[in-house]
């Protein structure tokens, strides 16, 4: 038995080989008192595929509902004559009478049978939908997983009272970009408007049909045919994909690791409304950029006061400070340009594309790029005062202050050389949103700033992020560690009447600063961390107070230098007195 357009139900059939010993016309012609149909073959017959290597086919061209086909042959190659019925399980004799110019001889052949696996089901308006043409999300479909135990070639067909389309996918299908993976559509290869497709279907793959309608909005009862050597698995699969793209079908951009300002405000913003009659999320984040704005400014130039003295600076460590009052108030500005950016560019839809475009290229990078140079110097602090304590007297402070300029030139350099990456993976994501009635007509545009990463790139970006941000905090413990056990160390073997571990207790008390401040910048800059790792199917828009709480806590760090180093040493604040002592001689003369 066999399909013979893989879209009815099975046929017997016999197939006949034809050879000719004479080149010329010859005519095929049957008797029998059933309703026969007859199709001629070149080299060969695949019952799975009839409409390869077909020559010519025929029902009822003689009396009585028989066949009779007239064909060119040729010696020395194979032809293949297939006798069946017009209806399905029908049986009966049947003859075969040849007319041409020389004997013809006839032998039947041994072939396979076909197997049909059936599945039904409806597709309602429960179901789930997509935009098969790249338009409004309005066609019913039903993700179909088949599998087989036998490679070789299938015919899927479907039998419905509307008009179907199928499509058949490997390994994966996404309604969101429905090109990707597609192996071949049809939408009325059979009769009735059904779909029929023939497909080479392998072992241990995956196989996704993709049962939808001409239509749009159409539901109907549908069964599906799956016709081969042998039986195919036929199950229903769901598969949401609608949490991890932004845009629309066949206009879509695919989010990956990581959370930006962008994301956490993008359903947020009303487009074209006043800051007045935005949302209180917006507002609050408004107000919460300022506020961090005028600390990190206070912060700065309360520091740069600190360490732009020259007794502050006898060492490393305030040339360190003092770098870090200056990337600390770069940090906090490109934070709030950042922000405003973001702001008004989602609410003003007229801004131009190239002023969007460097804003997402450049100055989220720069962001990145002050955030690792000013976390690397609170590192380069914490190590230098490592090796004040382990040289003791013998500490160089000249060397101290030539390796700290040293570091604080080549530093911007090599975090720029590890995130090279970042501005050529960024770039604007157009959404057009298209009027329902004329579908030709753009009503607006969106525009967004994406990043999107290759998986090598993911993995090297992971590895990045986590050096940039773990690193300098395991720096600043094992610095501080490396002070109060040395100190201790130092200590008890000089003042023998105490026991090490009292010296210990002793340093932790006098040094324990030296522990809090890194597990206080550790804790704020894990918020960071989190975001960055987070993945990209989150469904920001249900917590978004959340994200971005952890978005502002994630820039304290750079707010809080004044805090950290100055407030709880005494020379430090000593140095401050000084200066403002200083400038106020200044502002009076």
């Amino acid at each position: 038995m066999f399909s013979q357009n893989g879209c009815d139900l099975p046929t017997y059939y016999e197939a006949i080989q034809v050879n000719v010993n004479e080149s010329g016309y010859y005519t095929f012609a049957s008797n029998s008192s059933i309703d026969t149909t007859g199709a001629m073959y070149k080299d060969y017959f695949n019952p799975f595929n009839t409409l390869k290597n077909l020559i010519s086919t025929n029902d009822n061209s003689c009396r009585n509902n028989q066949f009779r086909l007239t064909v060119d042959l040729e010696i020395n190659t194979e032809y293949i004559l297939v006798v069946t019925t017009y209806r399905p399980n029908i049986t009966g004799t049947f003859s075969i009478i040849v007319f041409g110019s020389n004997i013809v001889t006839l032998e039947r052949l041994n072939t396979s049978s076909t197997v049909q696996s059936v599945y039904s089901s409806v597709l309602t308006a429960d179901n789930q939908r997509y935009s098969r043409r790249c338009d409004k999300l309005n066609y019913y479909y039903e993700t179909i997983q088949i599998s087989v135990i036998t490679d070789g070639s299938y015919m899927i067909a479907s039998n419905s009272s509307v008009d179907t389309y199928g499509y058949i996918y490997e390994h994966s299908f996404d309604p969101f970009n429905p090109s990707v993976n597609l192996i071949l559509e049809d939408d009325e290869n059979c009769e009735q408007e059904q779909f029929g497709l023939a497909v080479n279907l392998q072992v241990n793959i995956k196989y996704i049909l993709v049962v939808t309608t001409f239509s749009p909005d159409a539901t109907n009862a549908f069964s599906i045919f799956v016709s081969g050597l042998t039986n195919a698995n036929v199950e229903r699969i769901i598969e949401n994909h609608d949490k991890c793209v932004i845009g629309g079908s066949c206009n879509v951009q695919t989010k990956g690791i990581g959370i930006t300002l962008d994301d956490i405000l993008r359903y947020e913003i009303n487009r074209n409304v006043i800051l007045k009659n935005q949302p209180l999320l917006v507002k609050i984040s408004v107000a919460l950029t300022i506020i961090m704005f005028i600390m990190g400014l206070i912060n700065s130039i309360l520091s740069f006061l600190t360490f732009q003295n020259a007794n502050s600076r006898k060492v490393g460590c305030g040339i360190y400070l003092l770098a870090s009052s200056v990337t600390s108030l770069m940090t906090i500005s490109m934070f709030t340009i950042n922000f405003w950016f973001a702001l008004l560019t989602q609410m003003n839809s007229s801004i131009n594309l190239s002023i969007r475009r460097s804003r997402c290229i450049f100055i989220e990078p720069l962001l990145k790029l002050f955030l690792y140079f000013d976390t690397w110097l609170n590192a380069c602090i914490a190590i230098e005062r490592a090796i004040h304590v382990y040289q003791g007297v013998h500490f160089n402070k000249e060397k101290s202050k030539r390796l700290a300029r040293r570091s604080i030139f080549i530093l911007p350099f090599c975090i720029s050389a590890t995130t090279i990456h970042e501005p050529l993976h960024r770039n604007i994501f157009d959404l057009e949103v298209k009027d329902e009635e004329d579908e030709t007509k753009i009503i607006e545009i969106h525009r967004w700033c994406v990043i999107n990463y290759s998986r090598v790139v993911q993995y090297y970006n992971t590895t990045i992020l986590f050096i940039h941000l773990i690193g300098p905090f395991i720096v600043n413990l094992f610095s501080a560690l490396f002070i109060i056990f040395g100190t201790a160390r130092q200590r008890s073997l000089a003042q023998t009447s105490r026991s090490y571990i009292a010296h210990i207790r002793e340093q932790l008390r006098e040094h324990k600063q030296l522990v809090i401040s890194p597990a206080i910048l550790l804790i704020l800059s894990m918020s960071r961390l989190i975001i960055s790792l987070l993945s990209g199917c989150v469904k920001i828009s249900e917590n978004p107070w959340l994200y971005l709480c952890a978005y502002f806590i994630s820039f304290a760090p750079s707010i809080l230098v004044f805090i950290i180093f100055v407030v709880p040493s005494e020379l430090y604040r000593k140095t401050l007195k000084e200066s403002l002592t200083t400038w106020q001689r200044r502002i009076r003369h």
